[in-house]
């Protein structure tokens, strides 16, 4: 067996191999061989003034054997396997067709956007031109929402499935190994579209199927059980089992549902705004004034605090950062934001967000489960409504929103479509503004300067997640009244962010195998 070994560093020393042996070989107390000792965790120690990088380290015996870096995939040839049909191509939809495959199934992937080649394109439109194209976009497309995101690859739900499967499955298909051993993993836009790329080579190399610019307009049920999706051009795709992961953008899909009379549930979320600082700031605040010099990260943070009741928080924090248009229709405007493999803008952004309970909109909104689908929507198109046009966003610098205060002008903002002078604290919900100004206040009491009019509040930030739960059996991972349909991924309720859904996907594969007597 390895030895494990704990270092701490200096993120000059962390940097180099040759200081990482040398201060290994100190403290093991004899001299080691290169290709002995292998970096098993890597994370920075940013608390104090004196910054540190800890490292935990695999020490090999000279006569004992490497362990393997990756774990076996085994992908089998499924052309002529049992179809099963999945709807939505991110990362929920793509690991359990990867996961499909694997056991012997031919997963077939209904993808309404475009692959990510041209996907590309309709993106640079947006960001350009203001030109929305409904169908691709920052939502939808090949890899979904993941693909144009930061990449971020932490998870809090270890517990749901094999996190590190993930990793492995995406190192395997091109991404950097740093992300099998950083503490906050990350890929980067710039990076992500290959990668998903080459996941769908292997899917489609061994016989599954993907189909892009198809849209799933409806299920096709026969006695309680999914056999199958109508597409909008007629024509029908069959199936042993339908694995609904579609994202939580596609409002669509969950109106198709109640018109099927198919269960769902709302279901709390969040929304907010999206704030962007000069990085610099927040590397100088976040690093006690010495900035980040030649071997430390773009800085990032994590906030929260109670307020009234309701948690704020930050979300989706994109250090080096770039706020994006993901709208989705026209008339209605969200942002978001990522950020490349580098993360070297001179902007940092996060989401942040107000939990939205039940209660806050049972009393003003009928709808039933599509109740919080409505609240969003309607937030959406009255950012739109105060914004410039198009996909301009409105803005306000972040001291002004605080307090109650109209901005005359704004500091530079990463947002390519552009940004427009707007009084968000009059127009944004009252239970959300309050609480955001409240907490910004705390915010700034942990890390000094966060409130400043050199940062800017953008608007609005109402995808944190679904507001709809597709409710399933918490054993075979089947809808409750639907056999068949397996709801997974964040669209379904079930999952936030890259590695989550990925772990959902591959569990809900297990599942349809196991339902199939695989």
């Amino acid at each position: 067996m390895p030895e494990s070994v704990s270092l701490v560093l200096s993120p000059r020393e962390a940097a180099y191999p040759e200081a990482i042996q040398r201060a290994l070989e100190k403290k093991l107390g004899r001299q080691l061989a290169p290709d002995r000792f292998v970096v098993s965790r890597r994370s920075i120690d940013s608390r104090k003034r004196r910054i540190r990088v800890n490292l935990g380290i695999r020490v090999y015996a000279d006569d004992e054997a490497m362990m393997p870096s990756l774990p076996g995939f085994c992908y089998r040839d499924v052309r002529a396997a049992t179809p099963v049909v999945i709807v939505g191509a991110g990362p929920a939809g793509m690991f359990a067709a990867l996961r499909l495959v694997e056991l012997g199934l031919r997963p077939v992937v209904i993808e309404r956007g475009k692959p990510v080649k041209y996907r590309r394109r309709d993106v640079a439109a947006l960001n350009r031109r203001g030109i929305l194209n409904h169908e691709s976009n920052y939502a939808f497309g090949e890899g979904g929402a993941g693909t144009f995101s930061d990449g971020k690859l932490n998870t809090r739900s270890k517990k749901r499935g094999d996190h590190r499967r993930v990793l492995h499955r995406f190192y395997q298909h091109g991404a950097d190994g740093c992300i099998l051993t950083d503490a906050h993993p990350h890929i980067g836009s710039n990076r992500l579209p290959e990668i998903v790329s080459a996941m769908r080579v292997t899917i489609e190399a061994y016989g599954g199927e993907i189909h892009f610019q198809q849209k799933v307009v409806g299920l096709s049920v026969t006695g309680g059980r999914a056999m199958g999706v109508r597409l909008d051009d007629g024509h029908r795709i069959e199936g042993r089992a339908v694995i609904l992961a579609t994202g939580h953008s596609a409002r669509d899909v969950y109106e198709m549902l109640v018109d099927q009379k198919i269960a769902l549930q709302a279901k709390p979320f969040a929304m907010g705004v999206r704030v962007e600082h000069p990085q610099g700031l927040i590397n100088r605040i976040q690093y006690h004034g010495q900035g980040r010099g030649d071997f430390l990260p773009a800085a990032t943070y994590t906030l929260v605090r109670q307020v009234e009741g309701r948690g704020v928080y930050s979300f989706c924090m994109c250090p080096g950062g770039f706020i994006v248009p993901a709208s989705t229709r026209d008339g209605a405007l969200v942002v978001n934001g990522m950020s490349f493999s580098k993360r070297n803008s001179p902007h940092a952004n996060a989401g942040m967000v107000v939990e939205i309970r039940l209660a806050d909109i049972a009393a003003r909104d009928t709808a039933g489960p599509l109740a919080g689908l409505n609240h969003q929507l309607a937030m959406e198109q009255t950012a739109f409504e105060n914004g410039g046009g198009g996909v301009v966003a409105p803005a306000q610098r972040l001291a002004d929103f605080v307090d109650n205060r109209s901005s005359t002008r704004l500091p530079t903002c990463s947002y390519p479509p552009g940004v427009v002078v707007s009084p968000i604290h009059q127009w944004l919900p009252d239970a959300i503004c309050r609480r955001l100004q409240a907490a910004f206040k705390v915010f700034d009491s942990k890390m000094k300067g966060f409130l400043t009019n050199d940062a800017v509040v953008v608007g609005v930030e109402s995808r944190t997640s679904s507001p709809v739960r597709i409710p399933r059996d918490s054993v075979s991972l089947q809808h409750v009244s639907v056999q068949g349909l397996f709801p997974c991924g964040e669209g379904a309720g079930y999952a936030g962010g890259i590695v989550s859904c990925a772990v959902d996907g591959e569990r809900v594969a297990e599942a349809v195998a196991r339902m199939l007597g695989g």
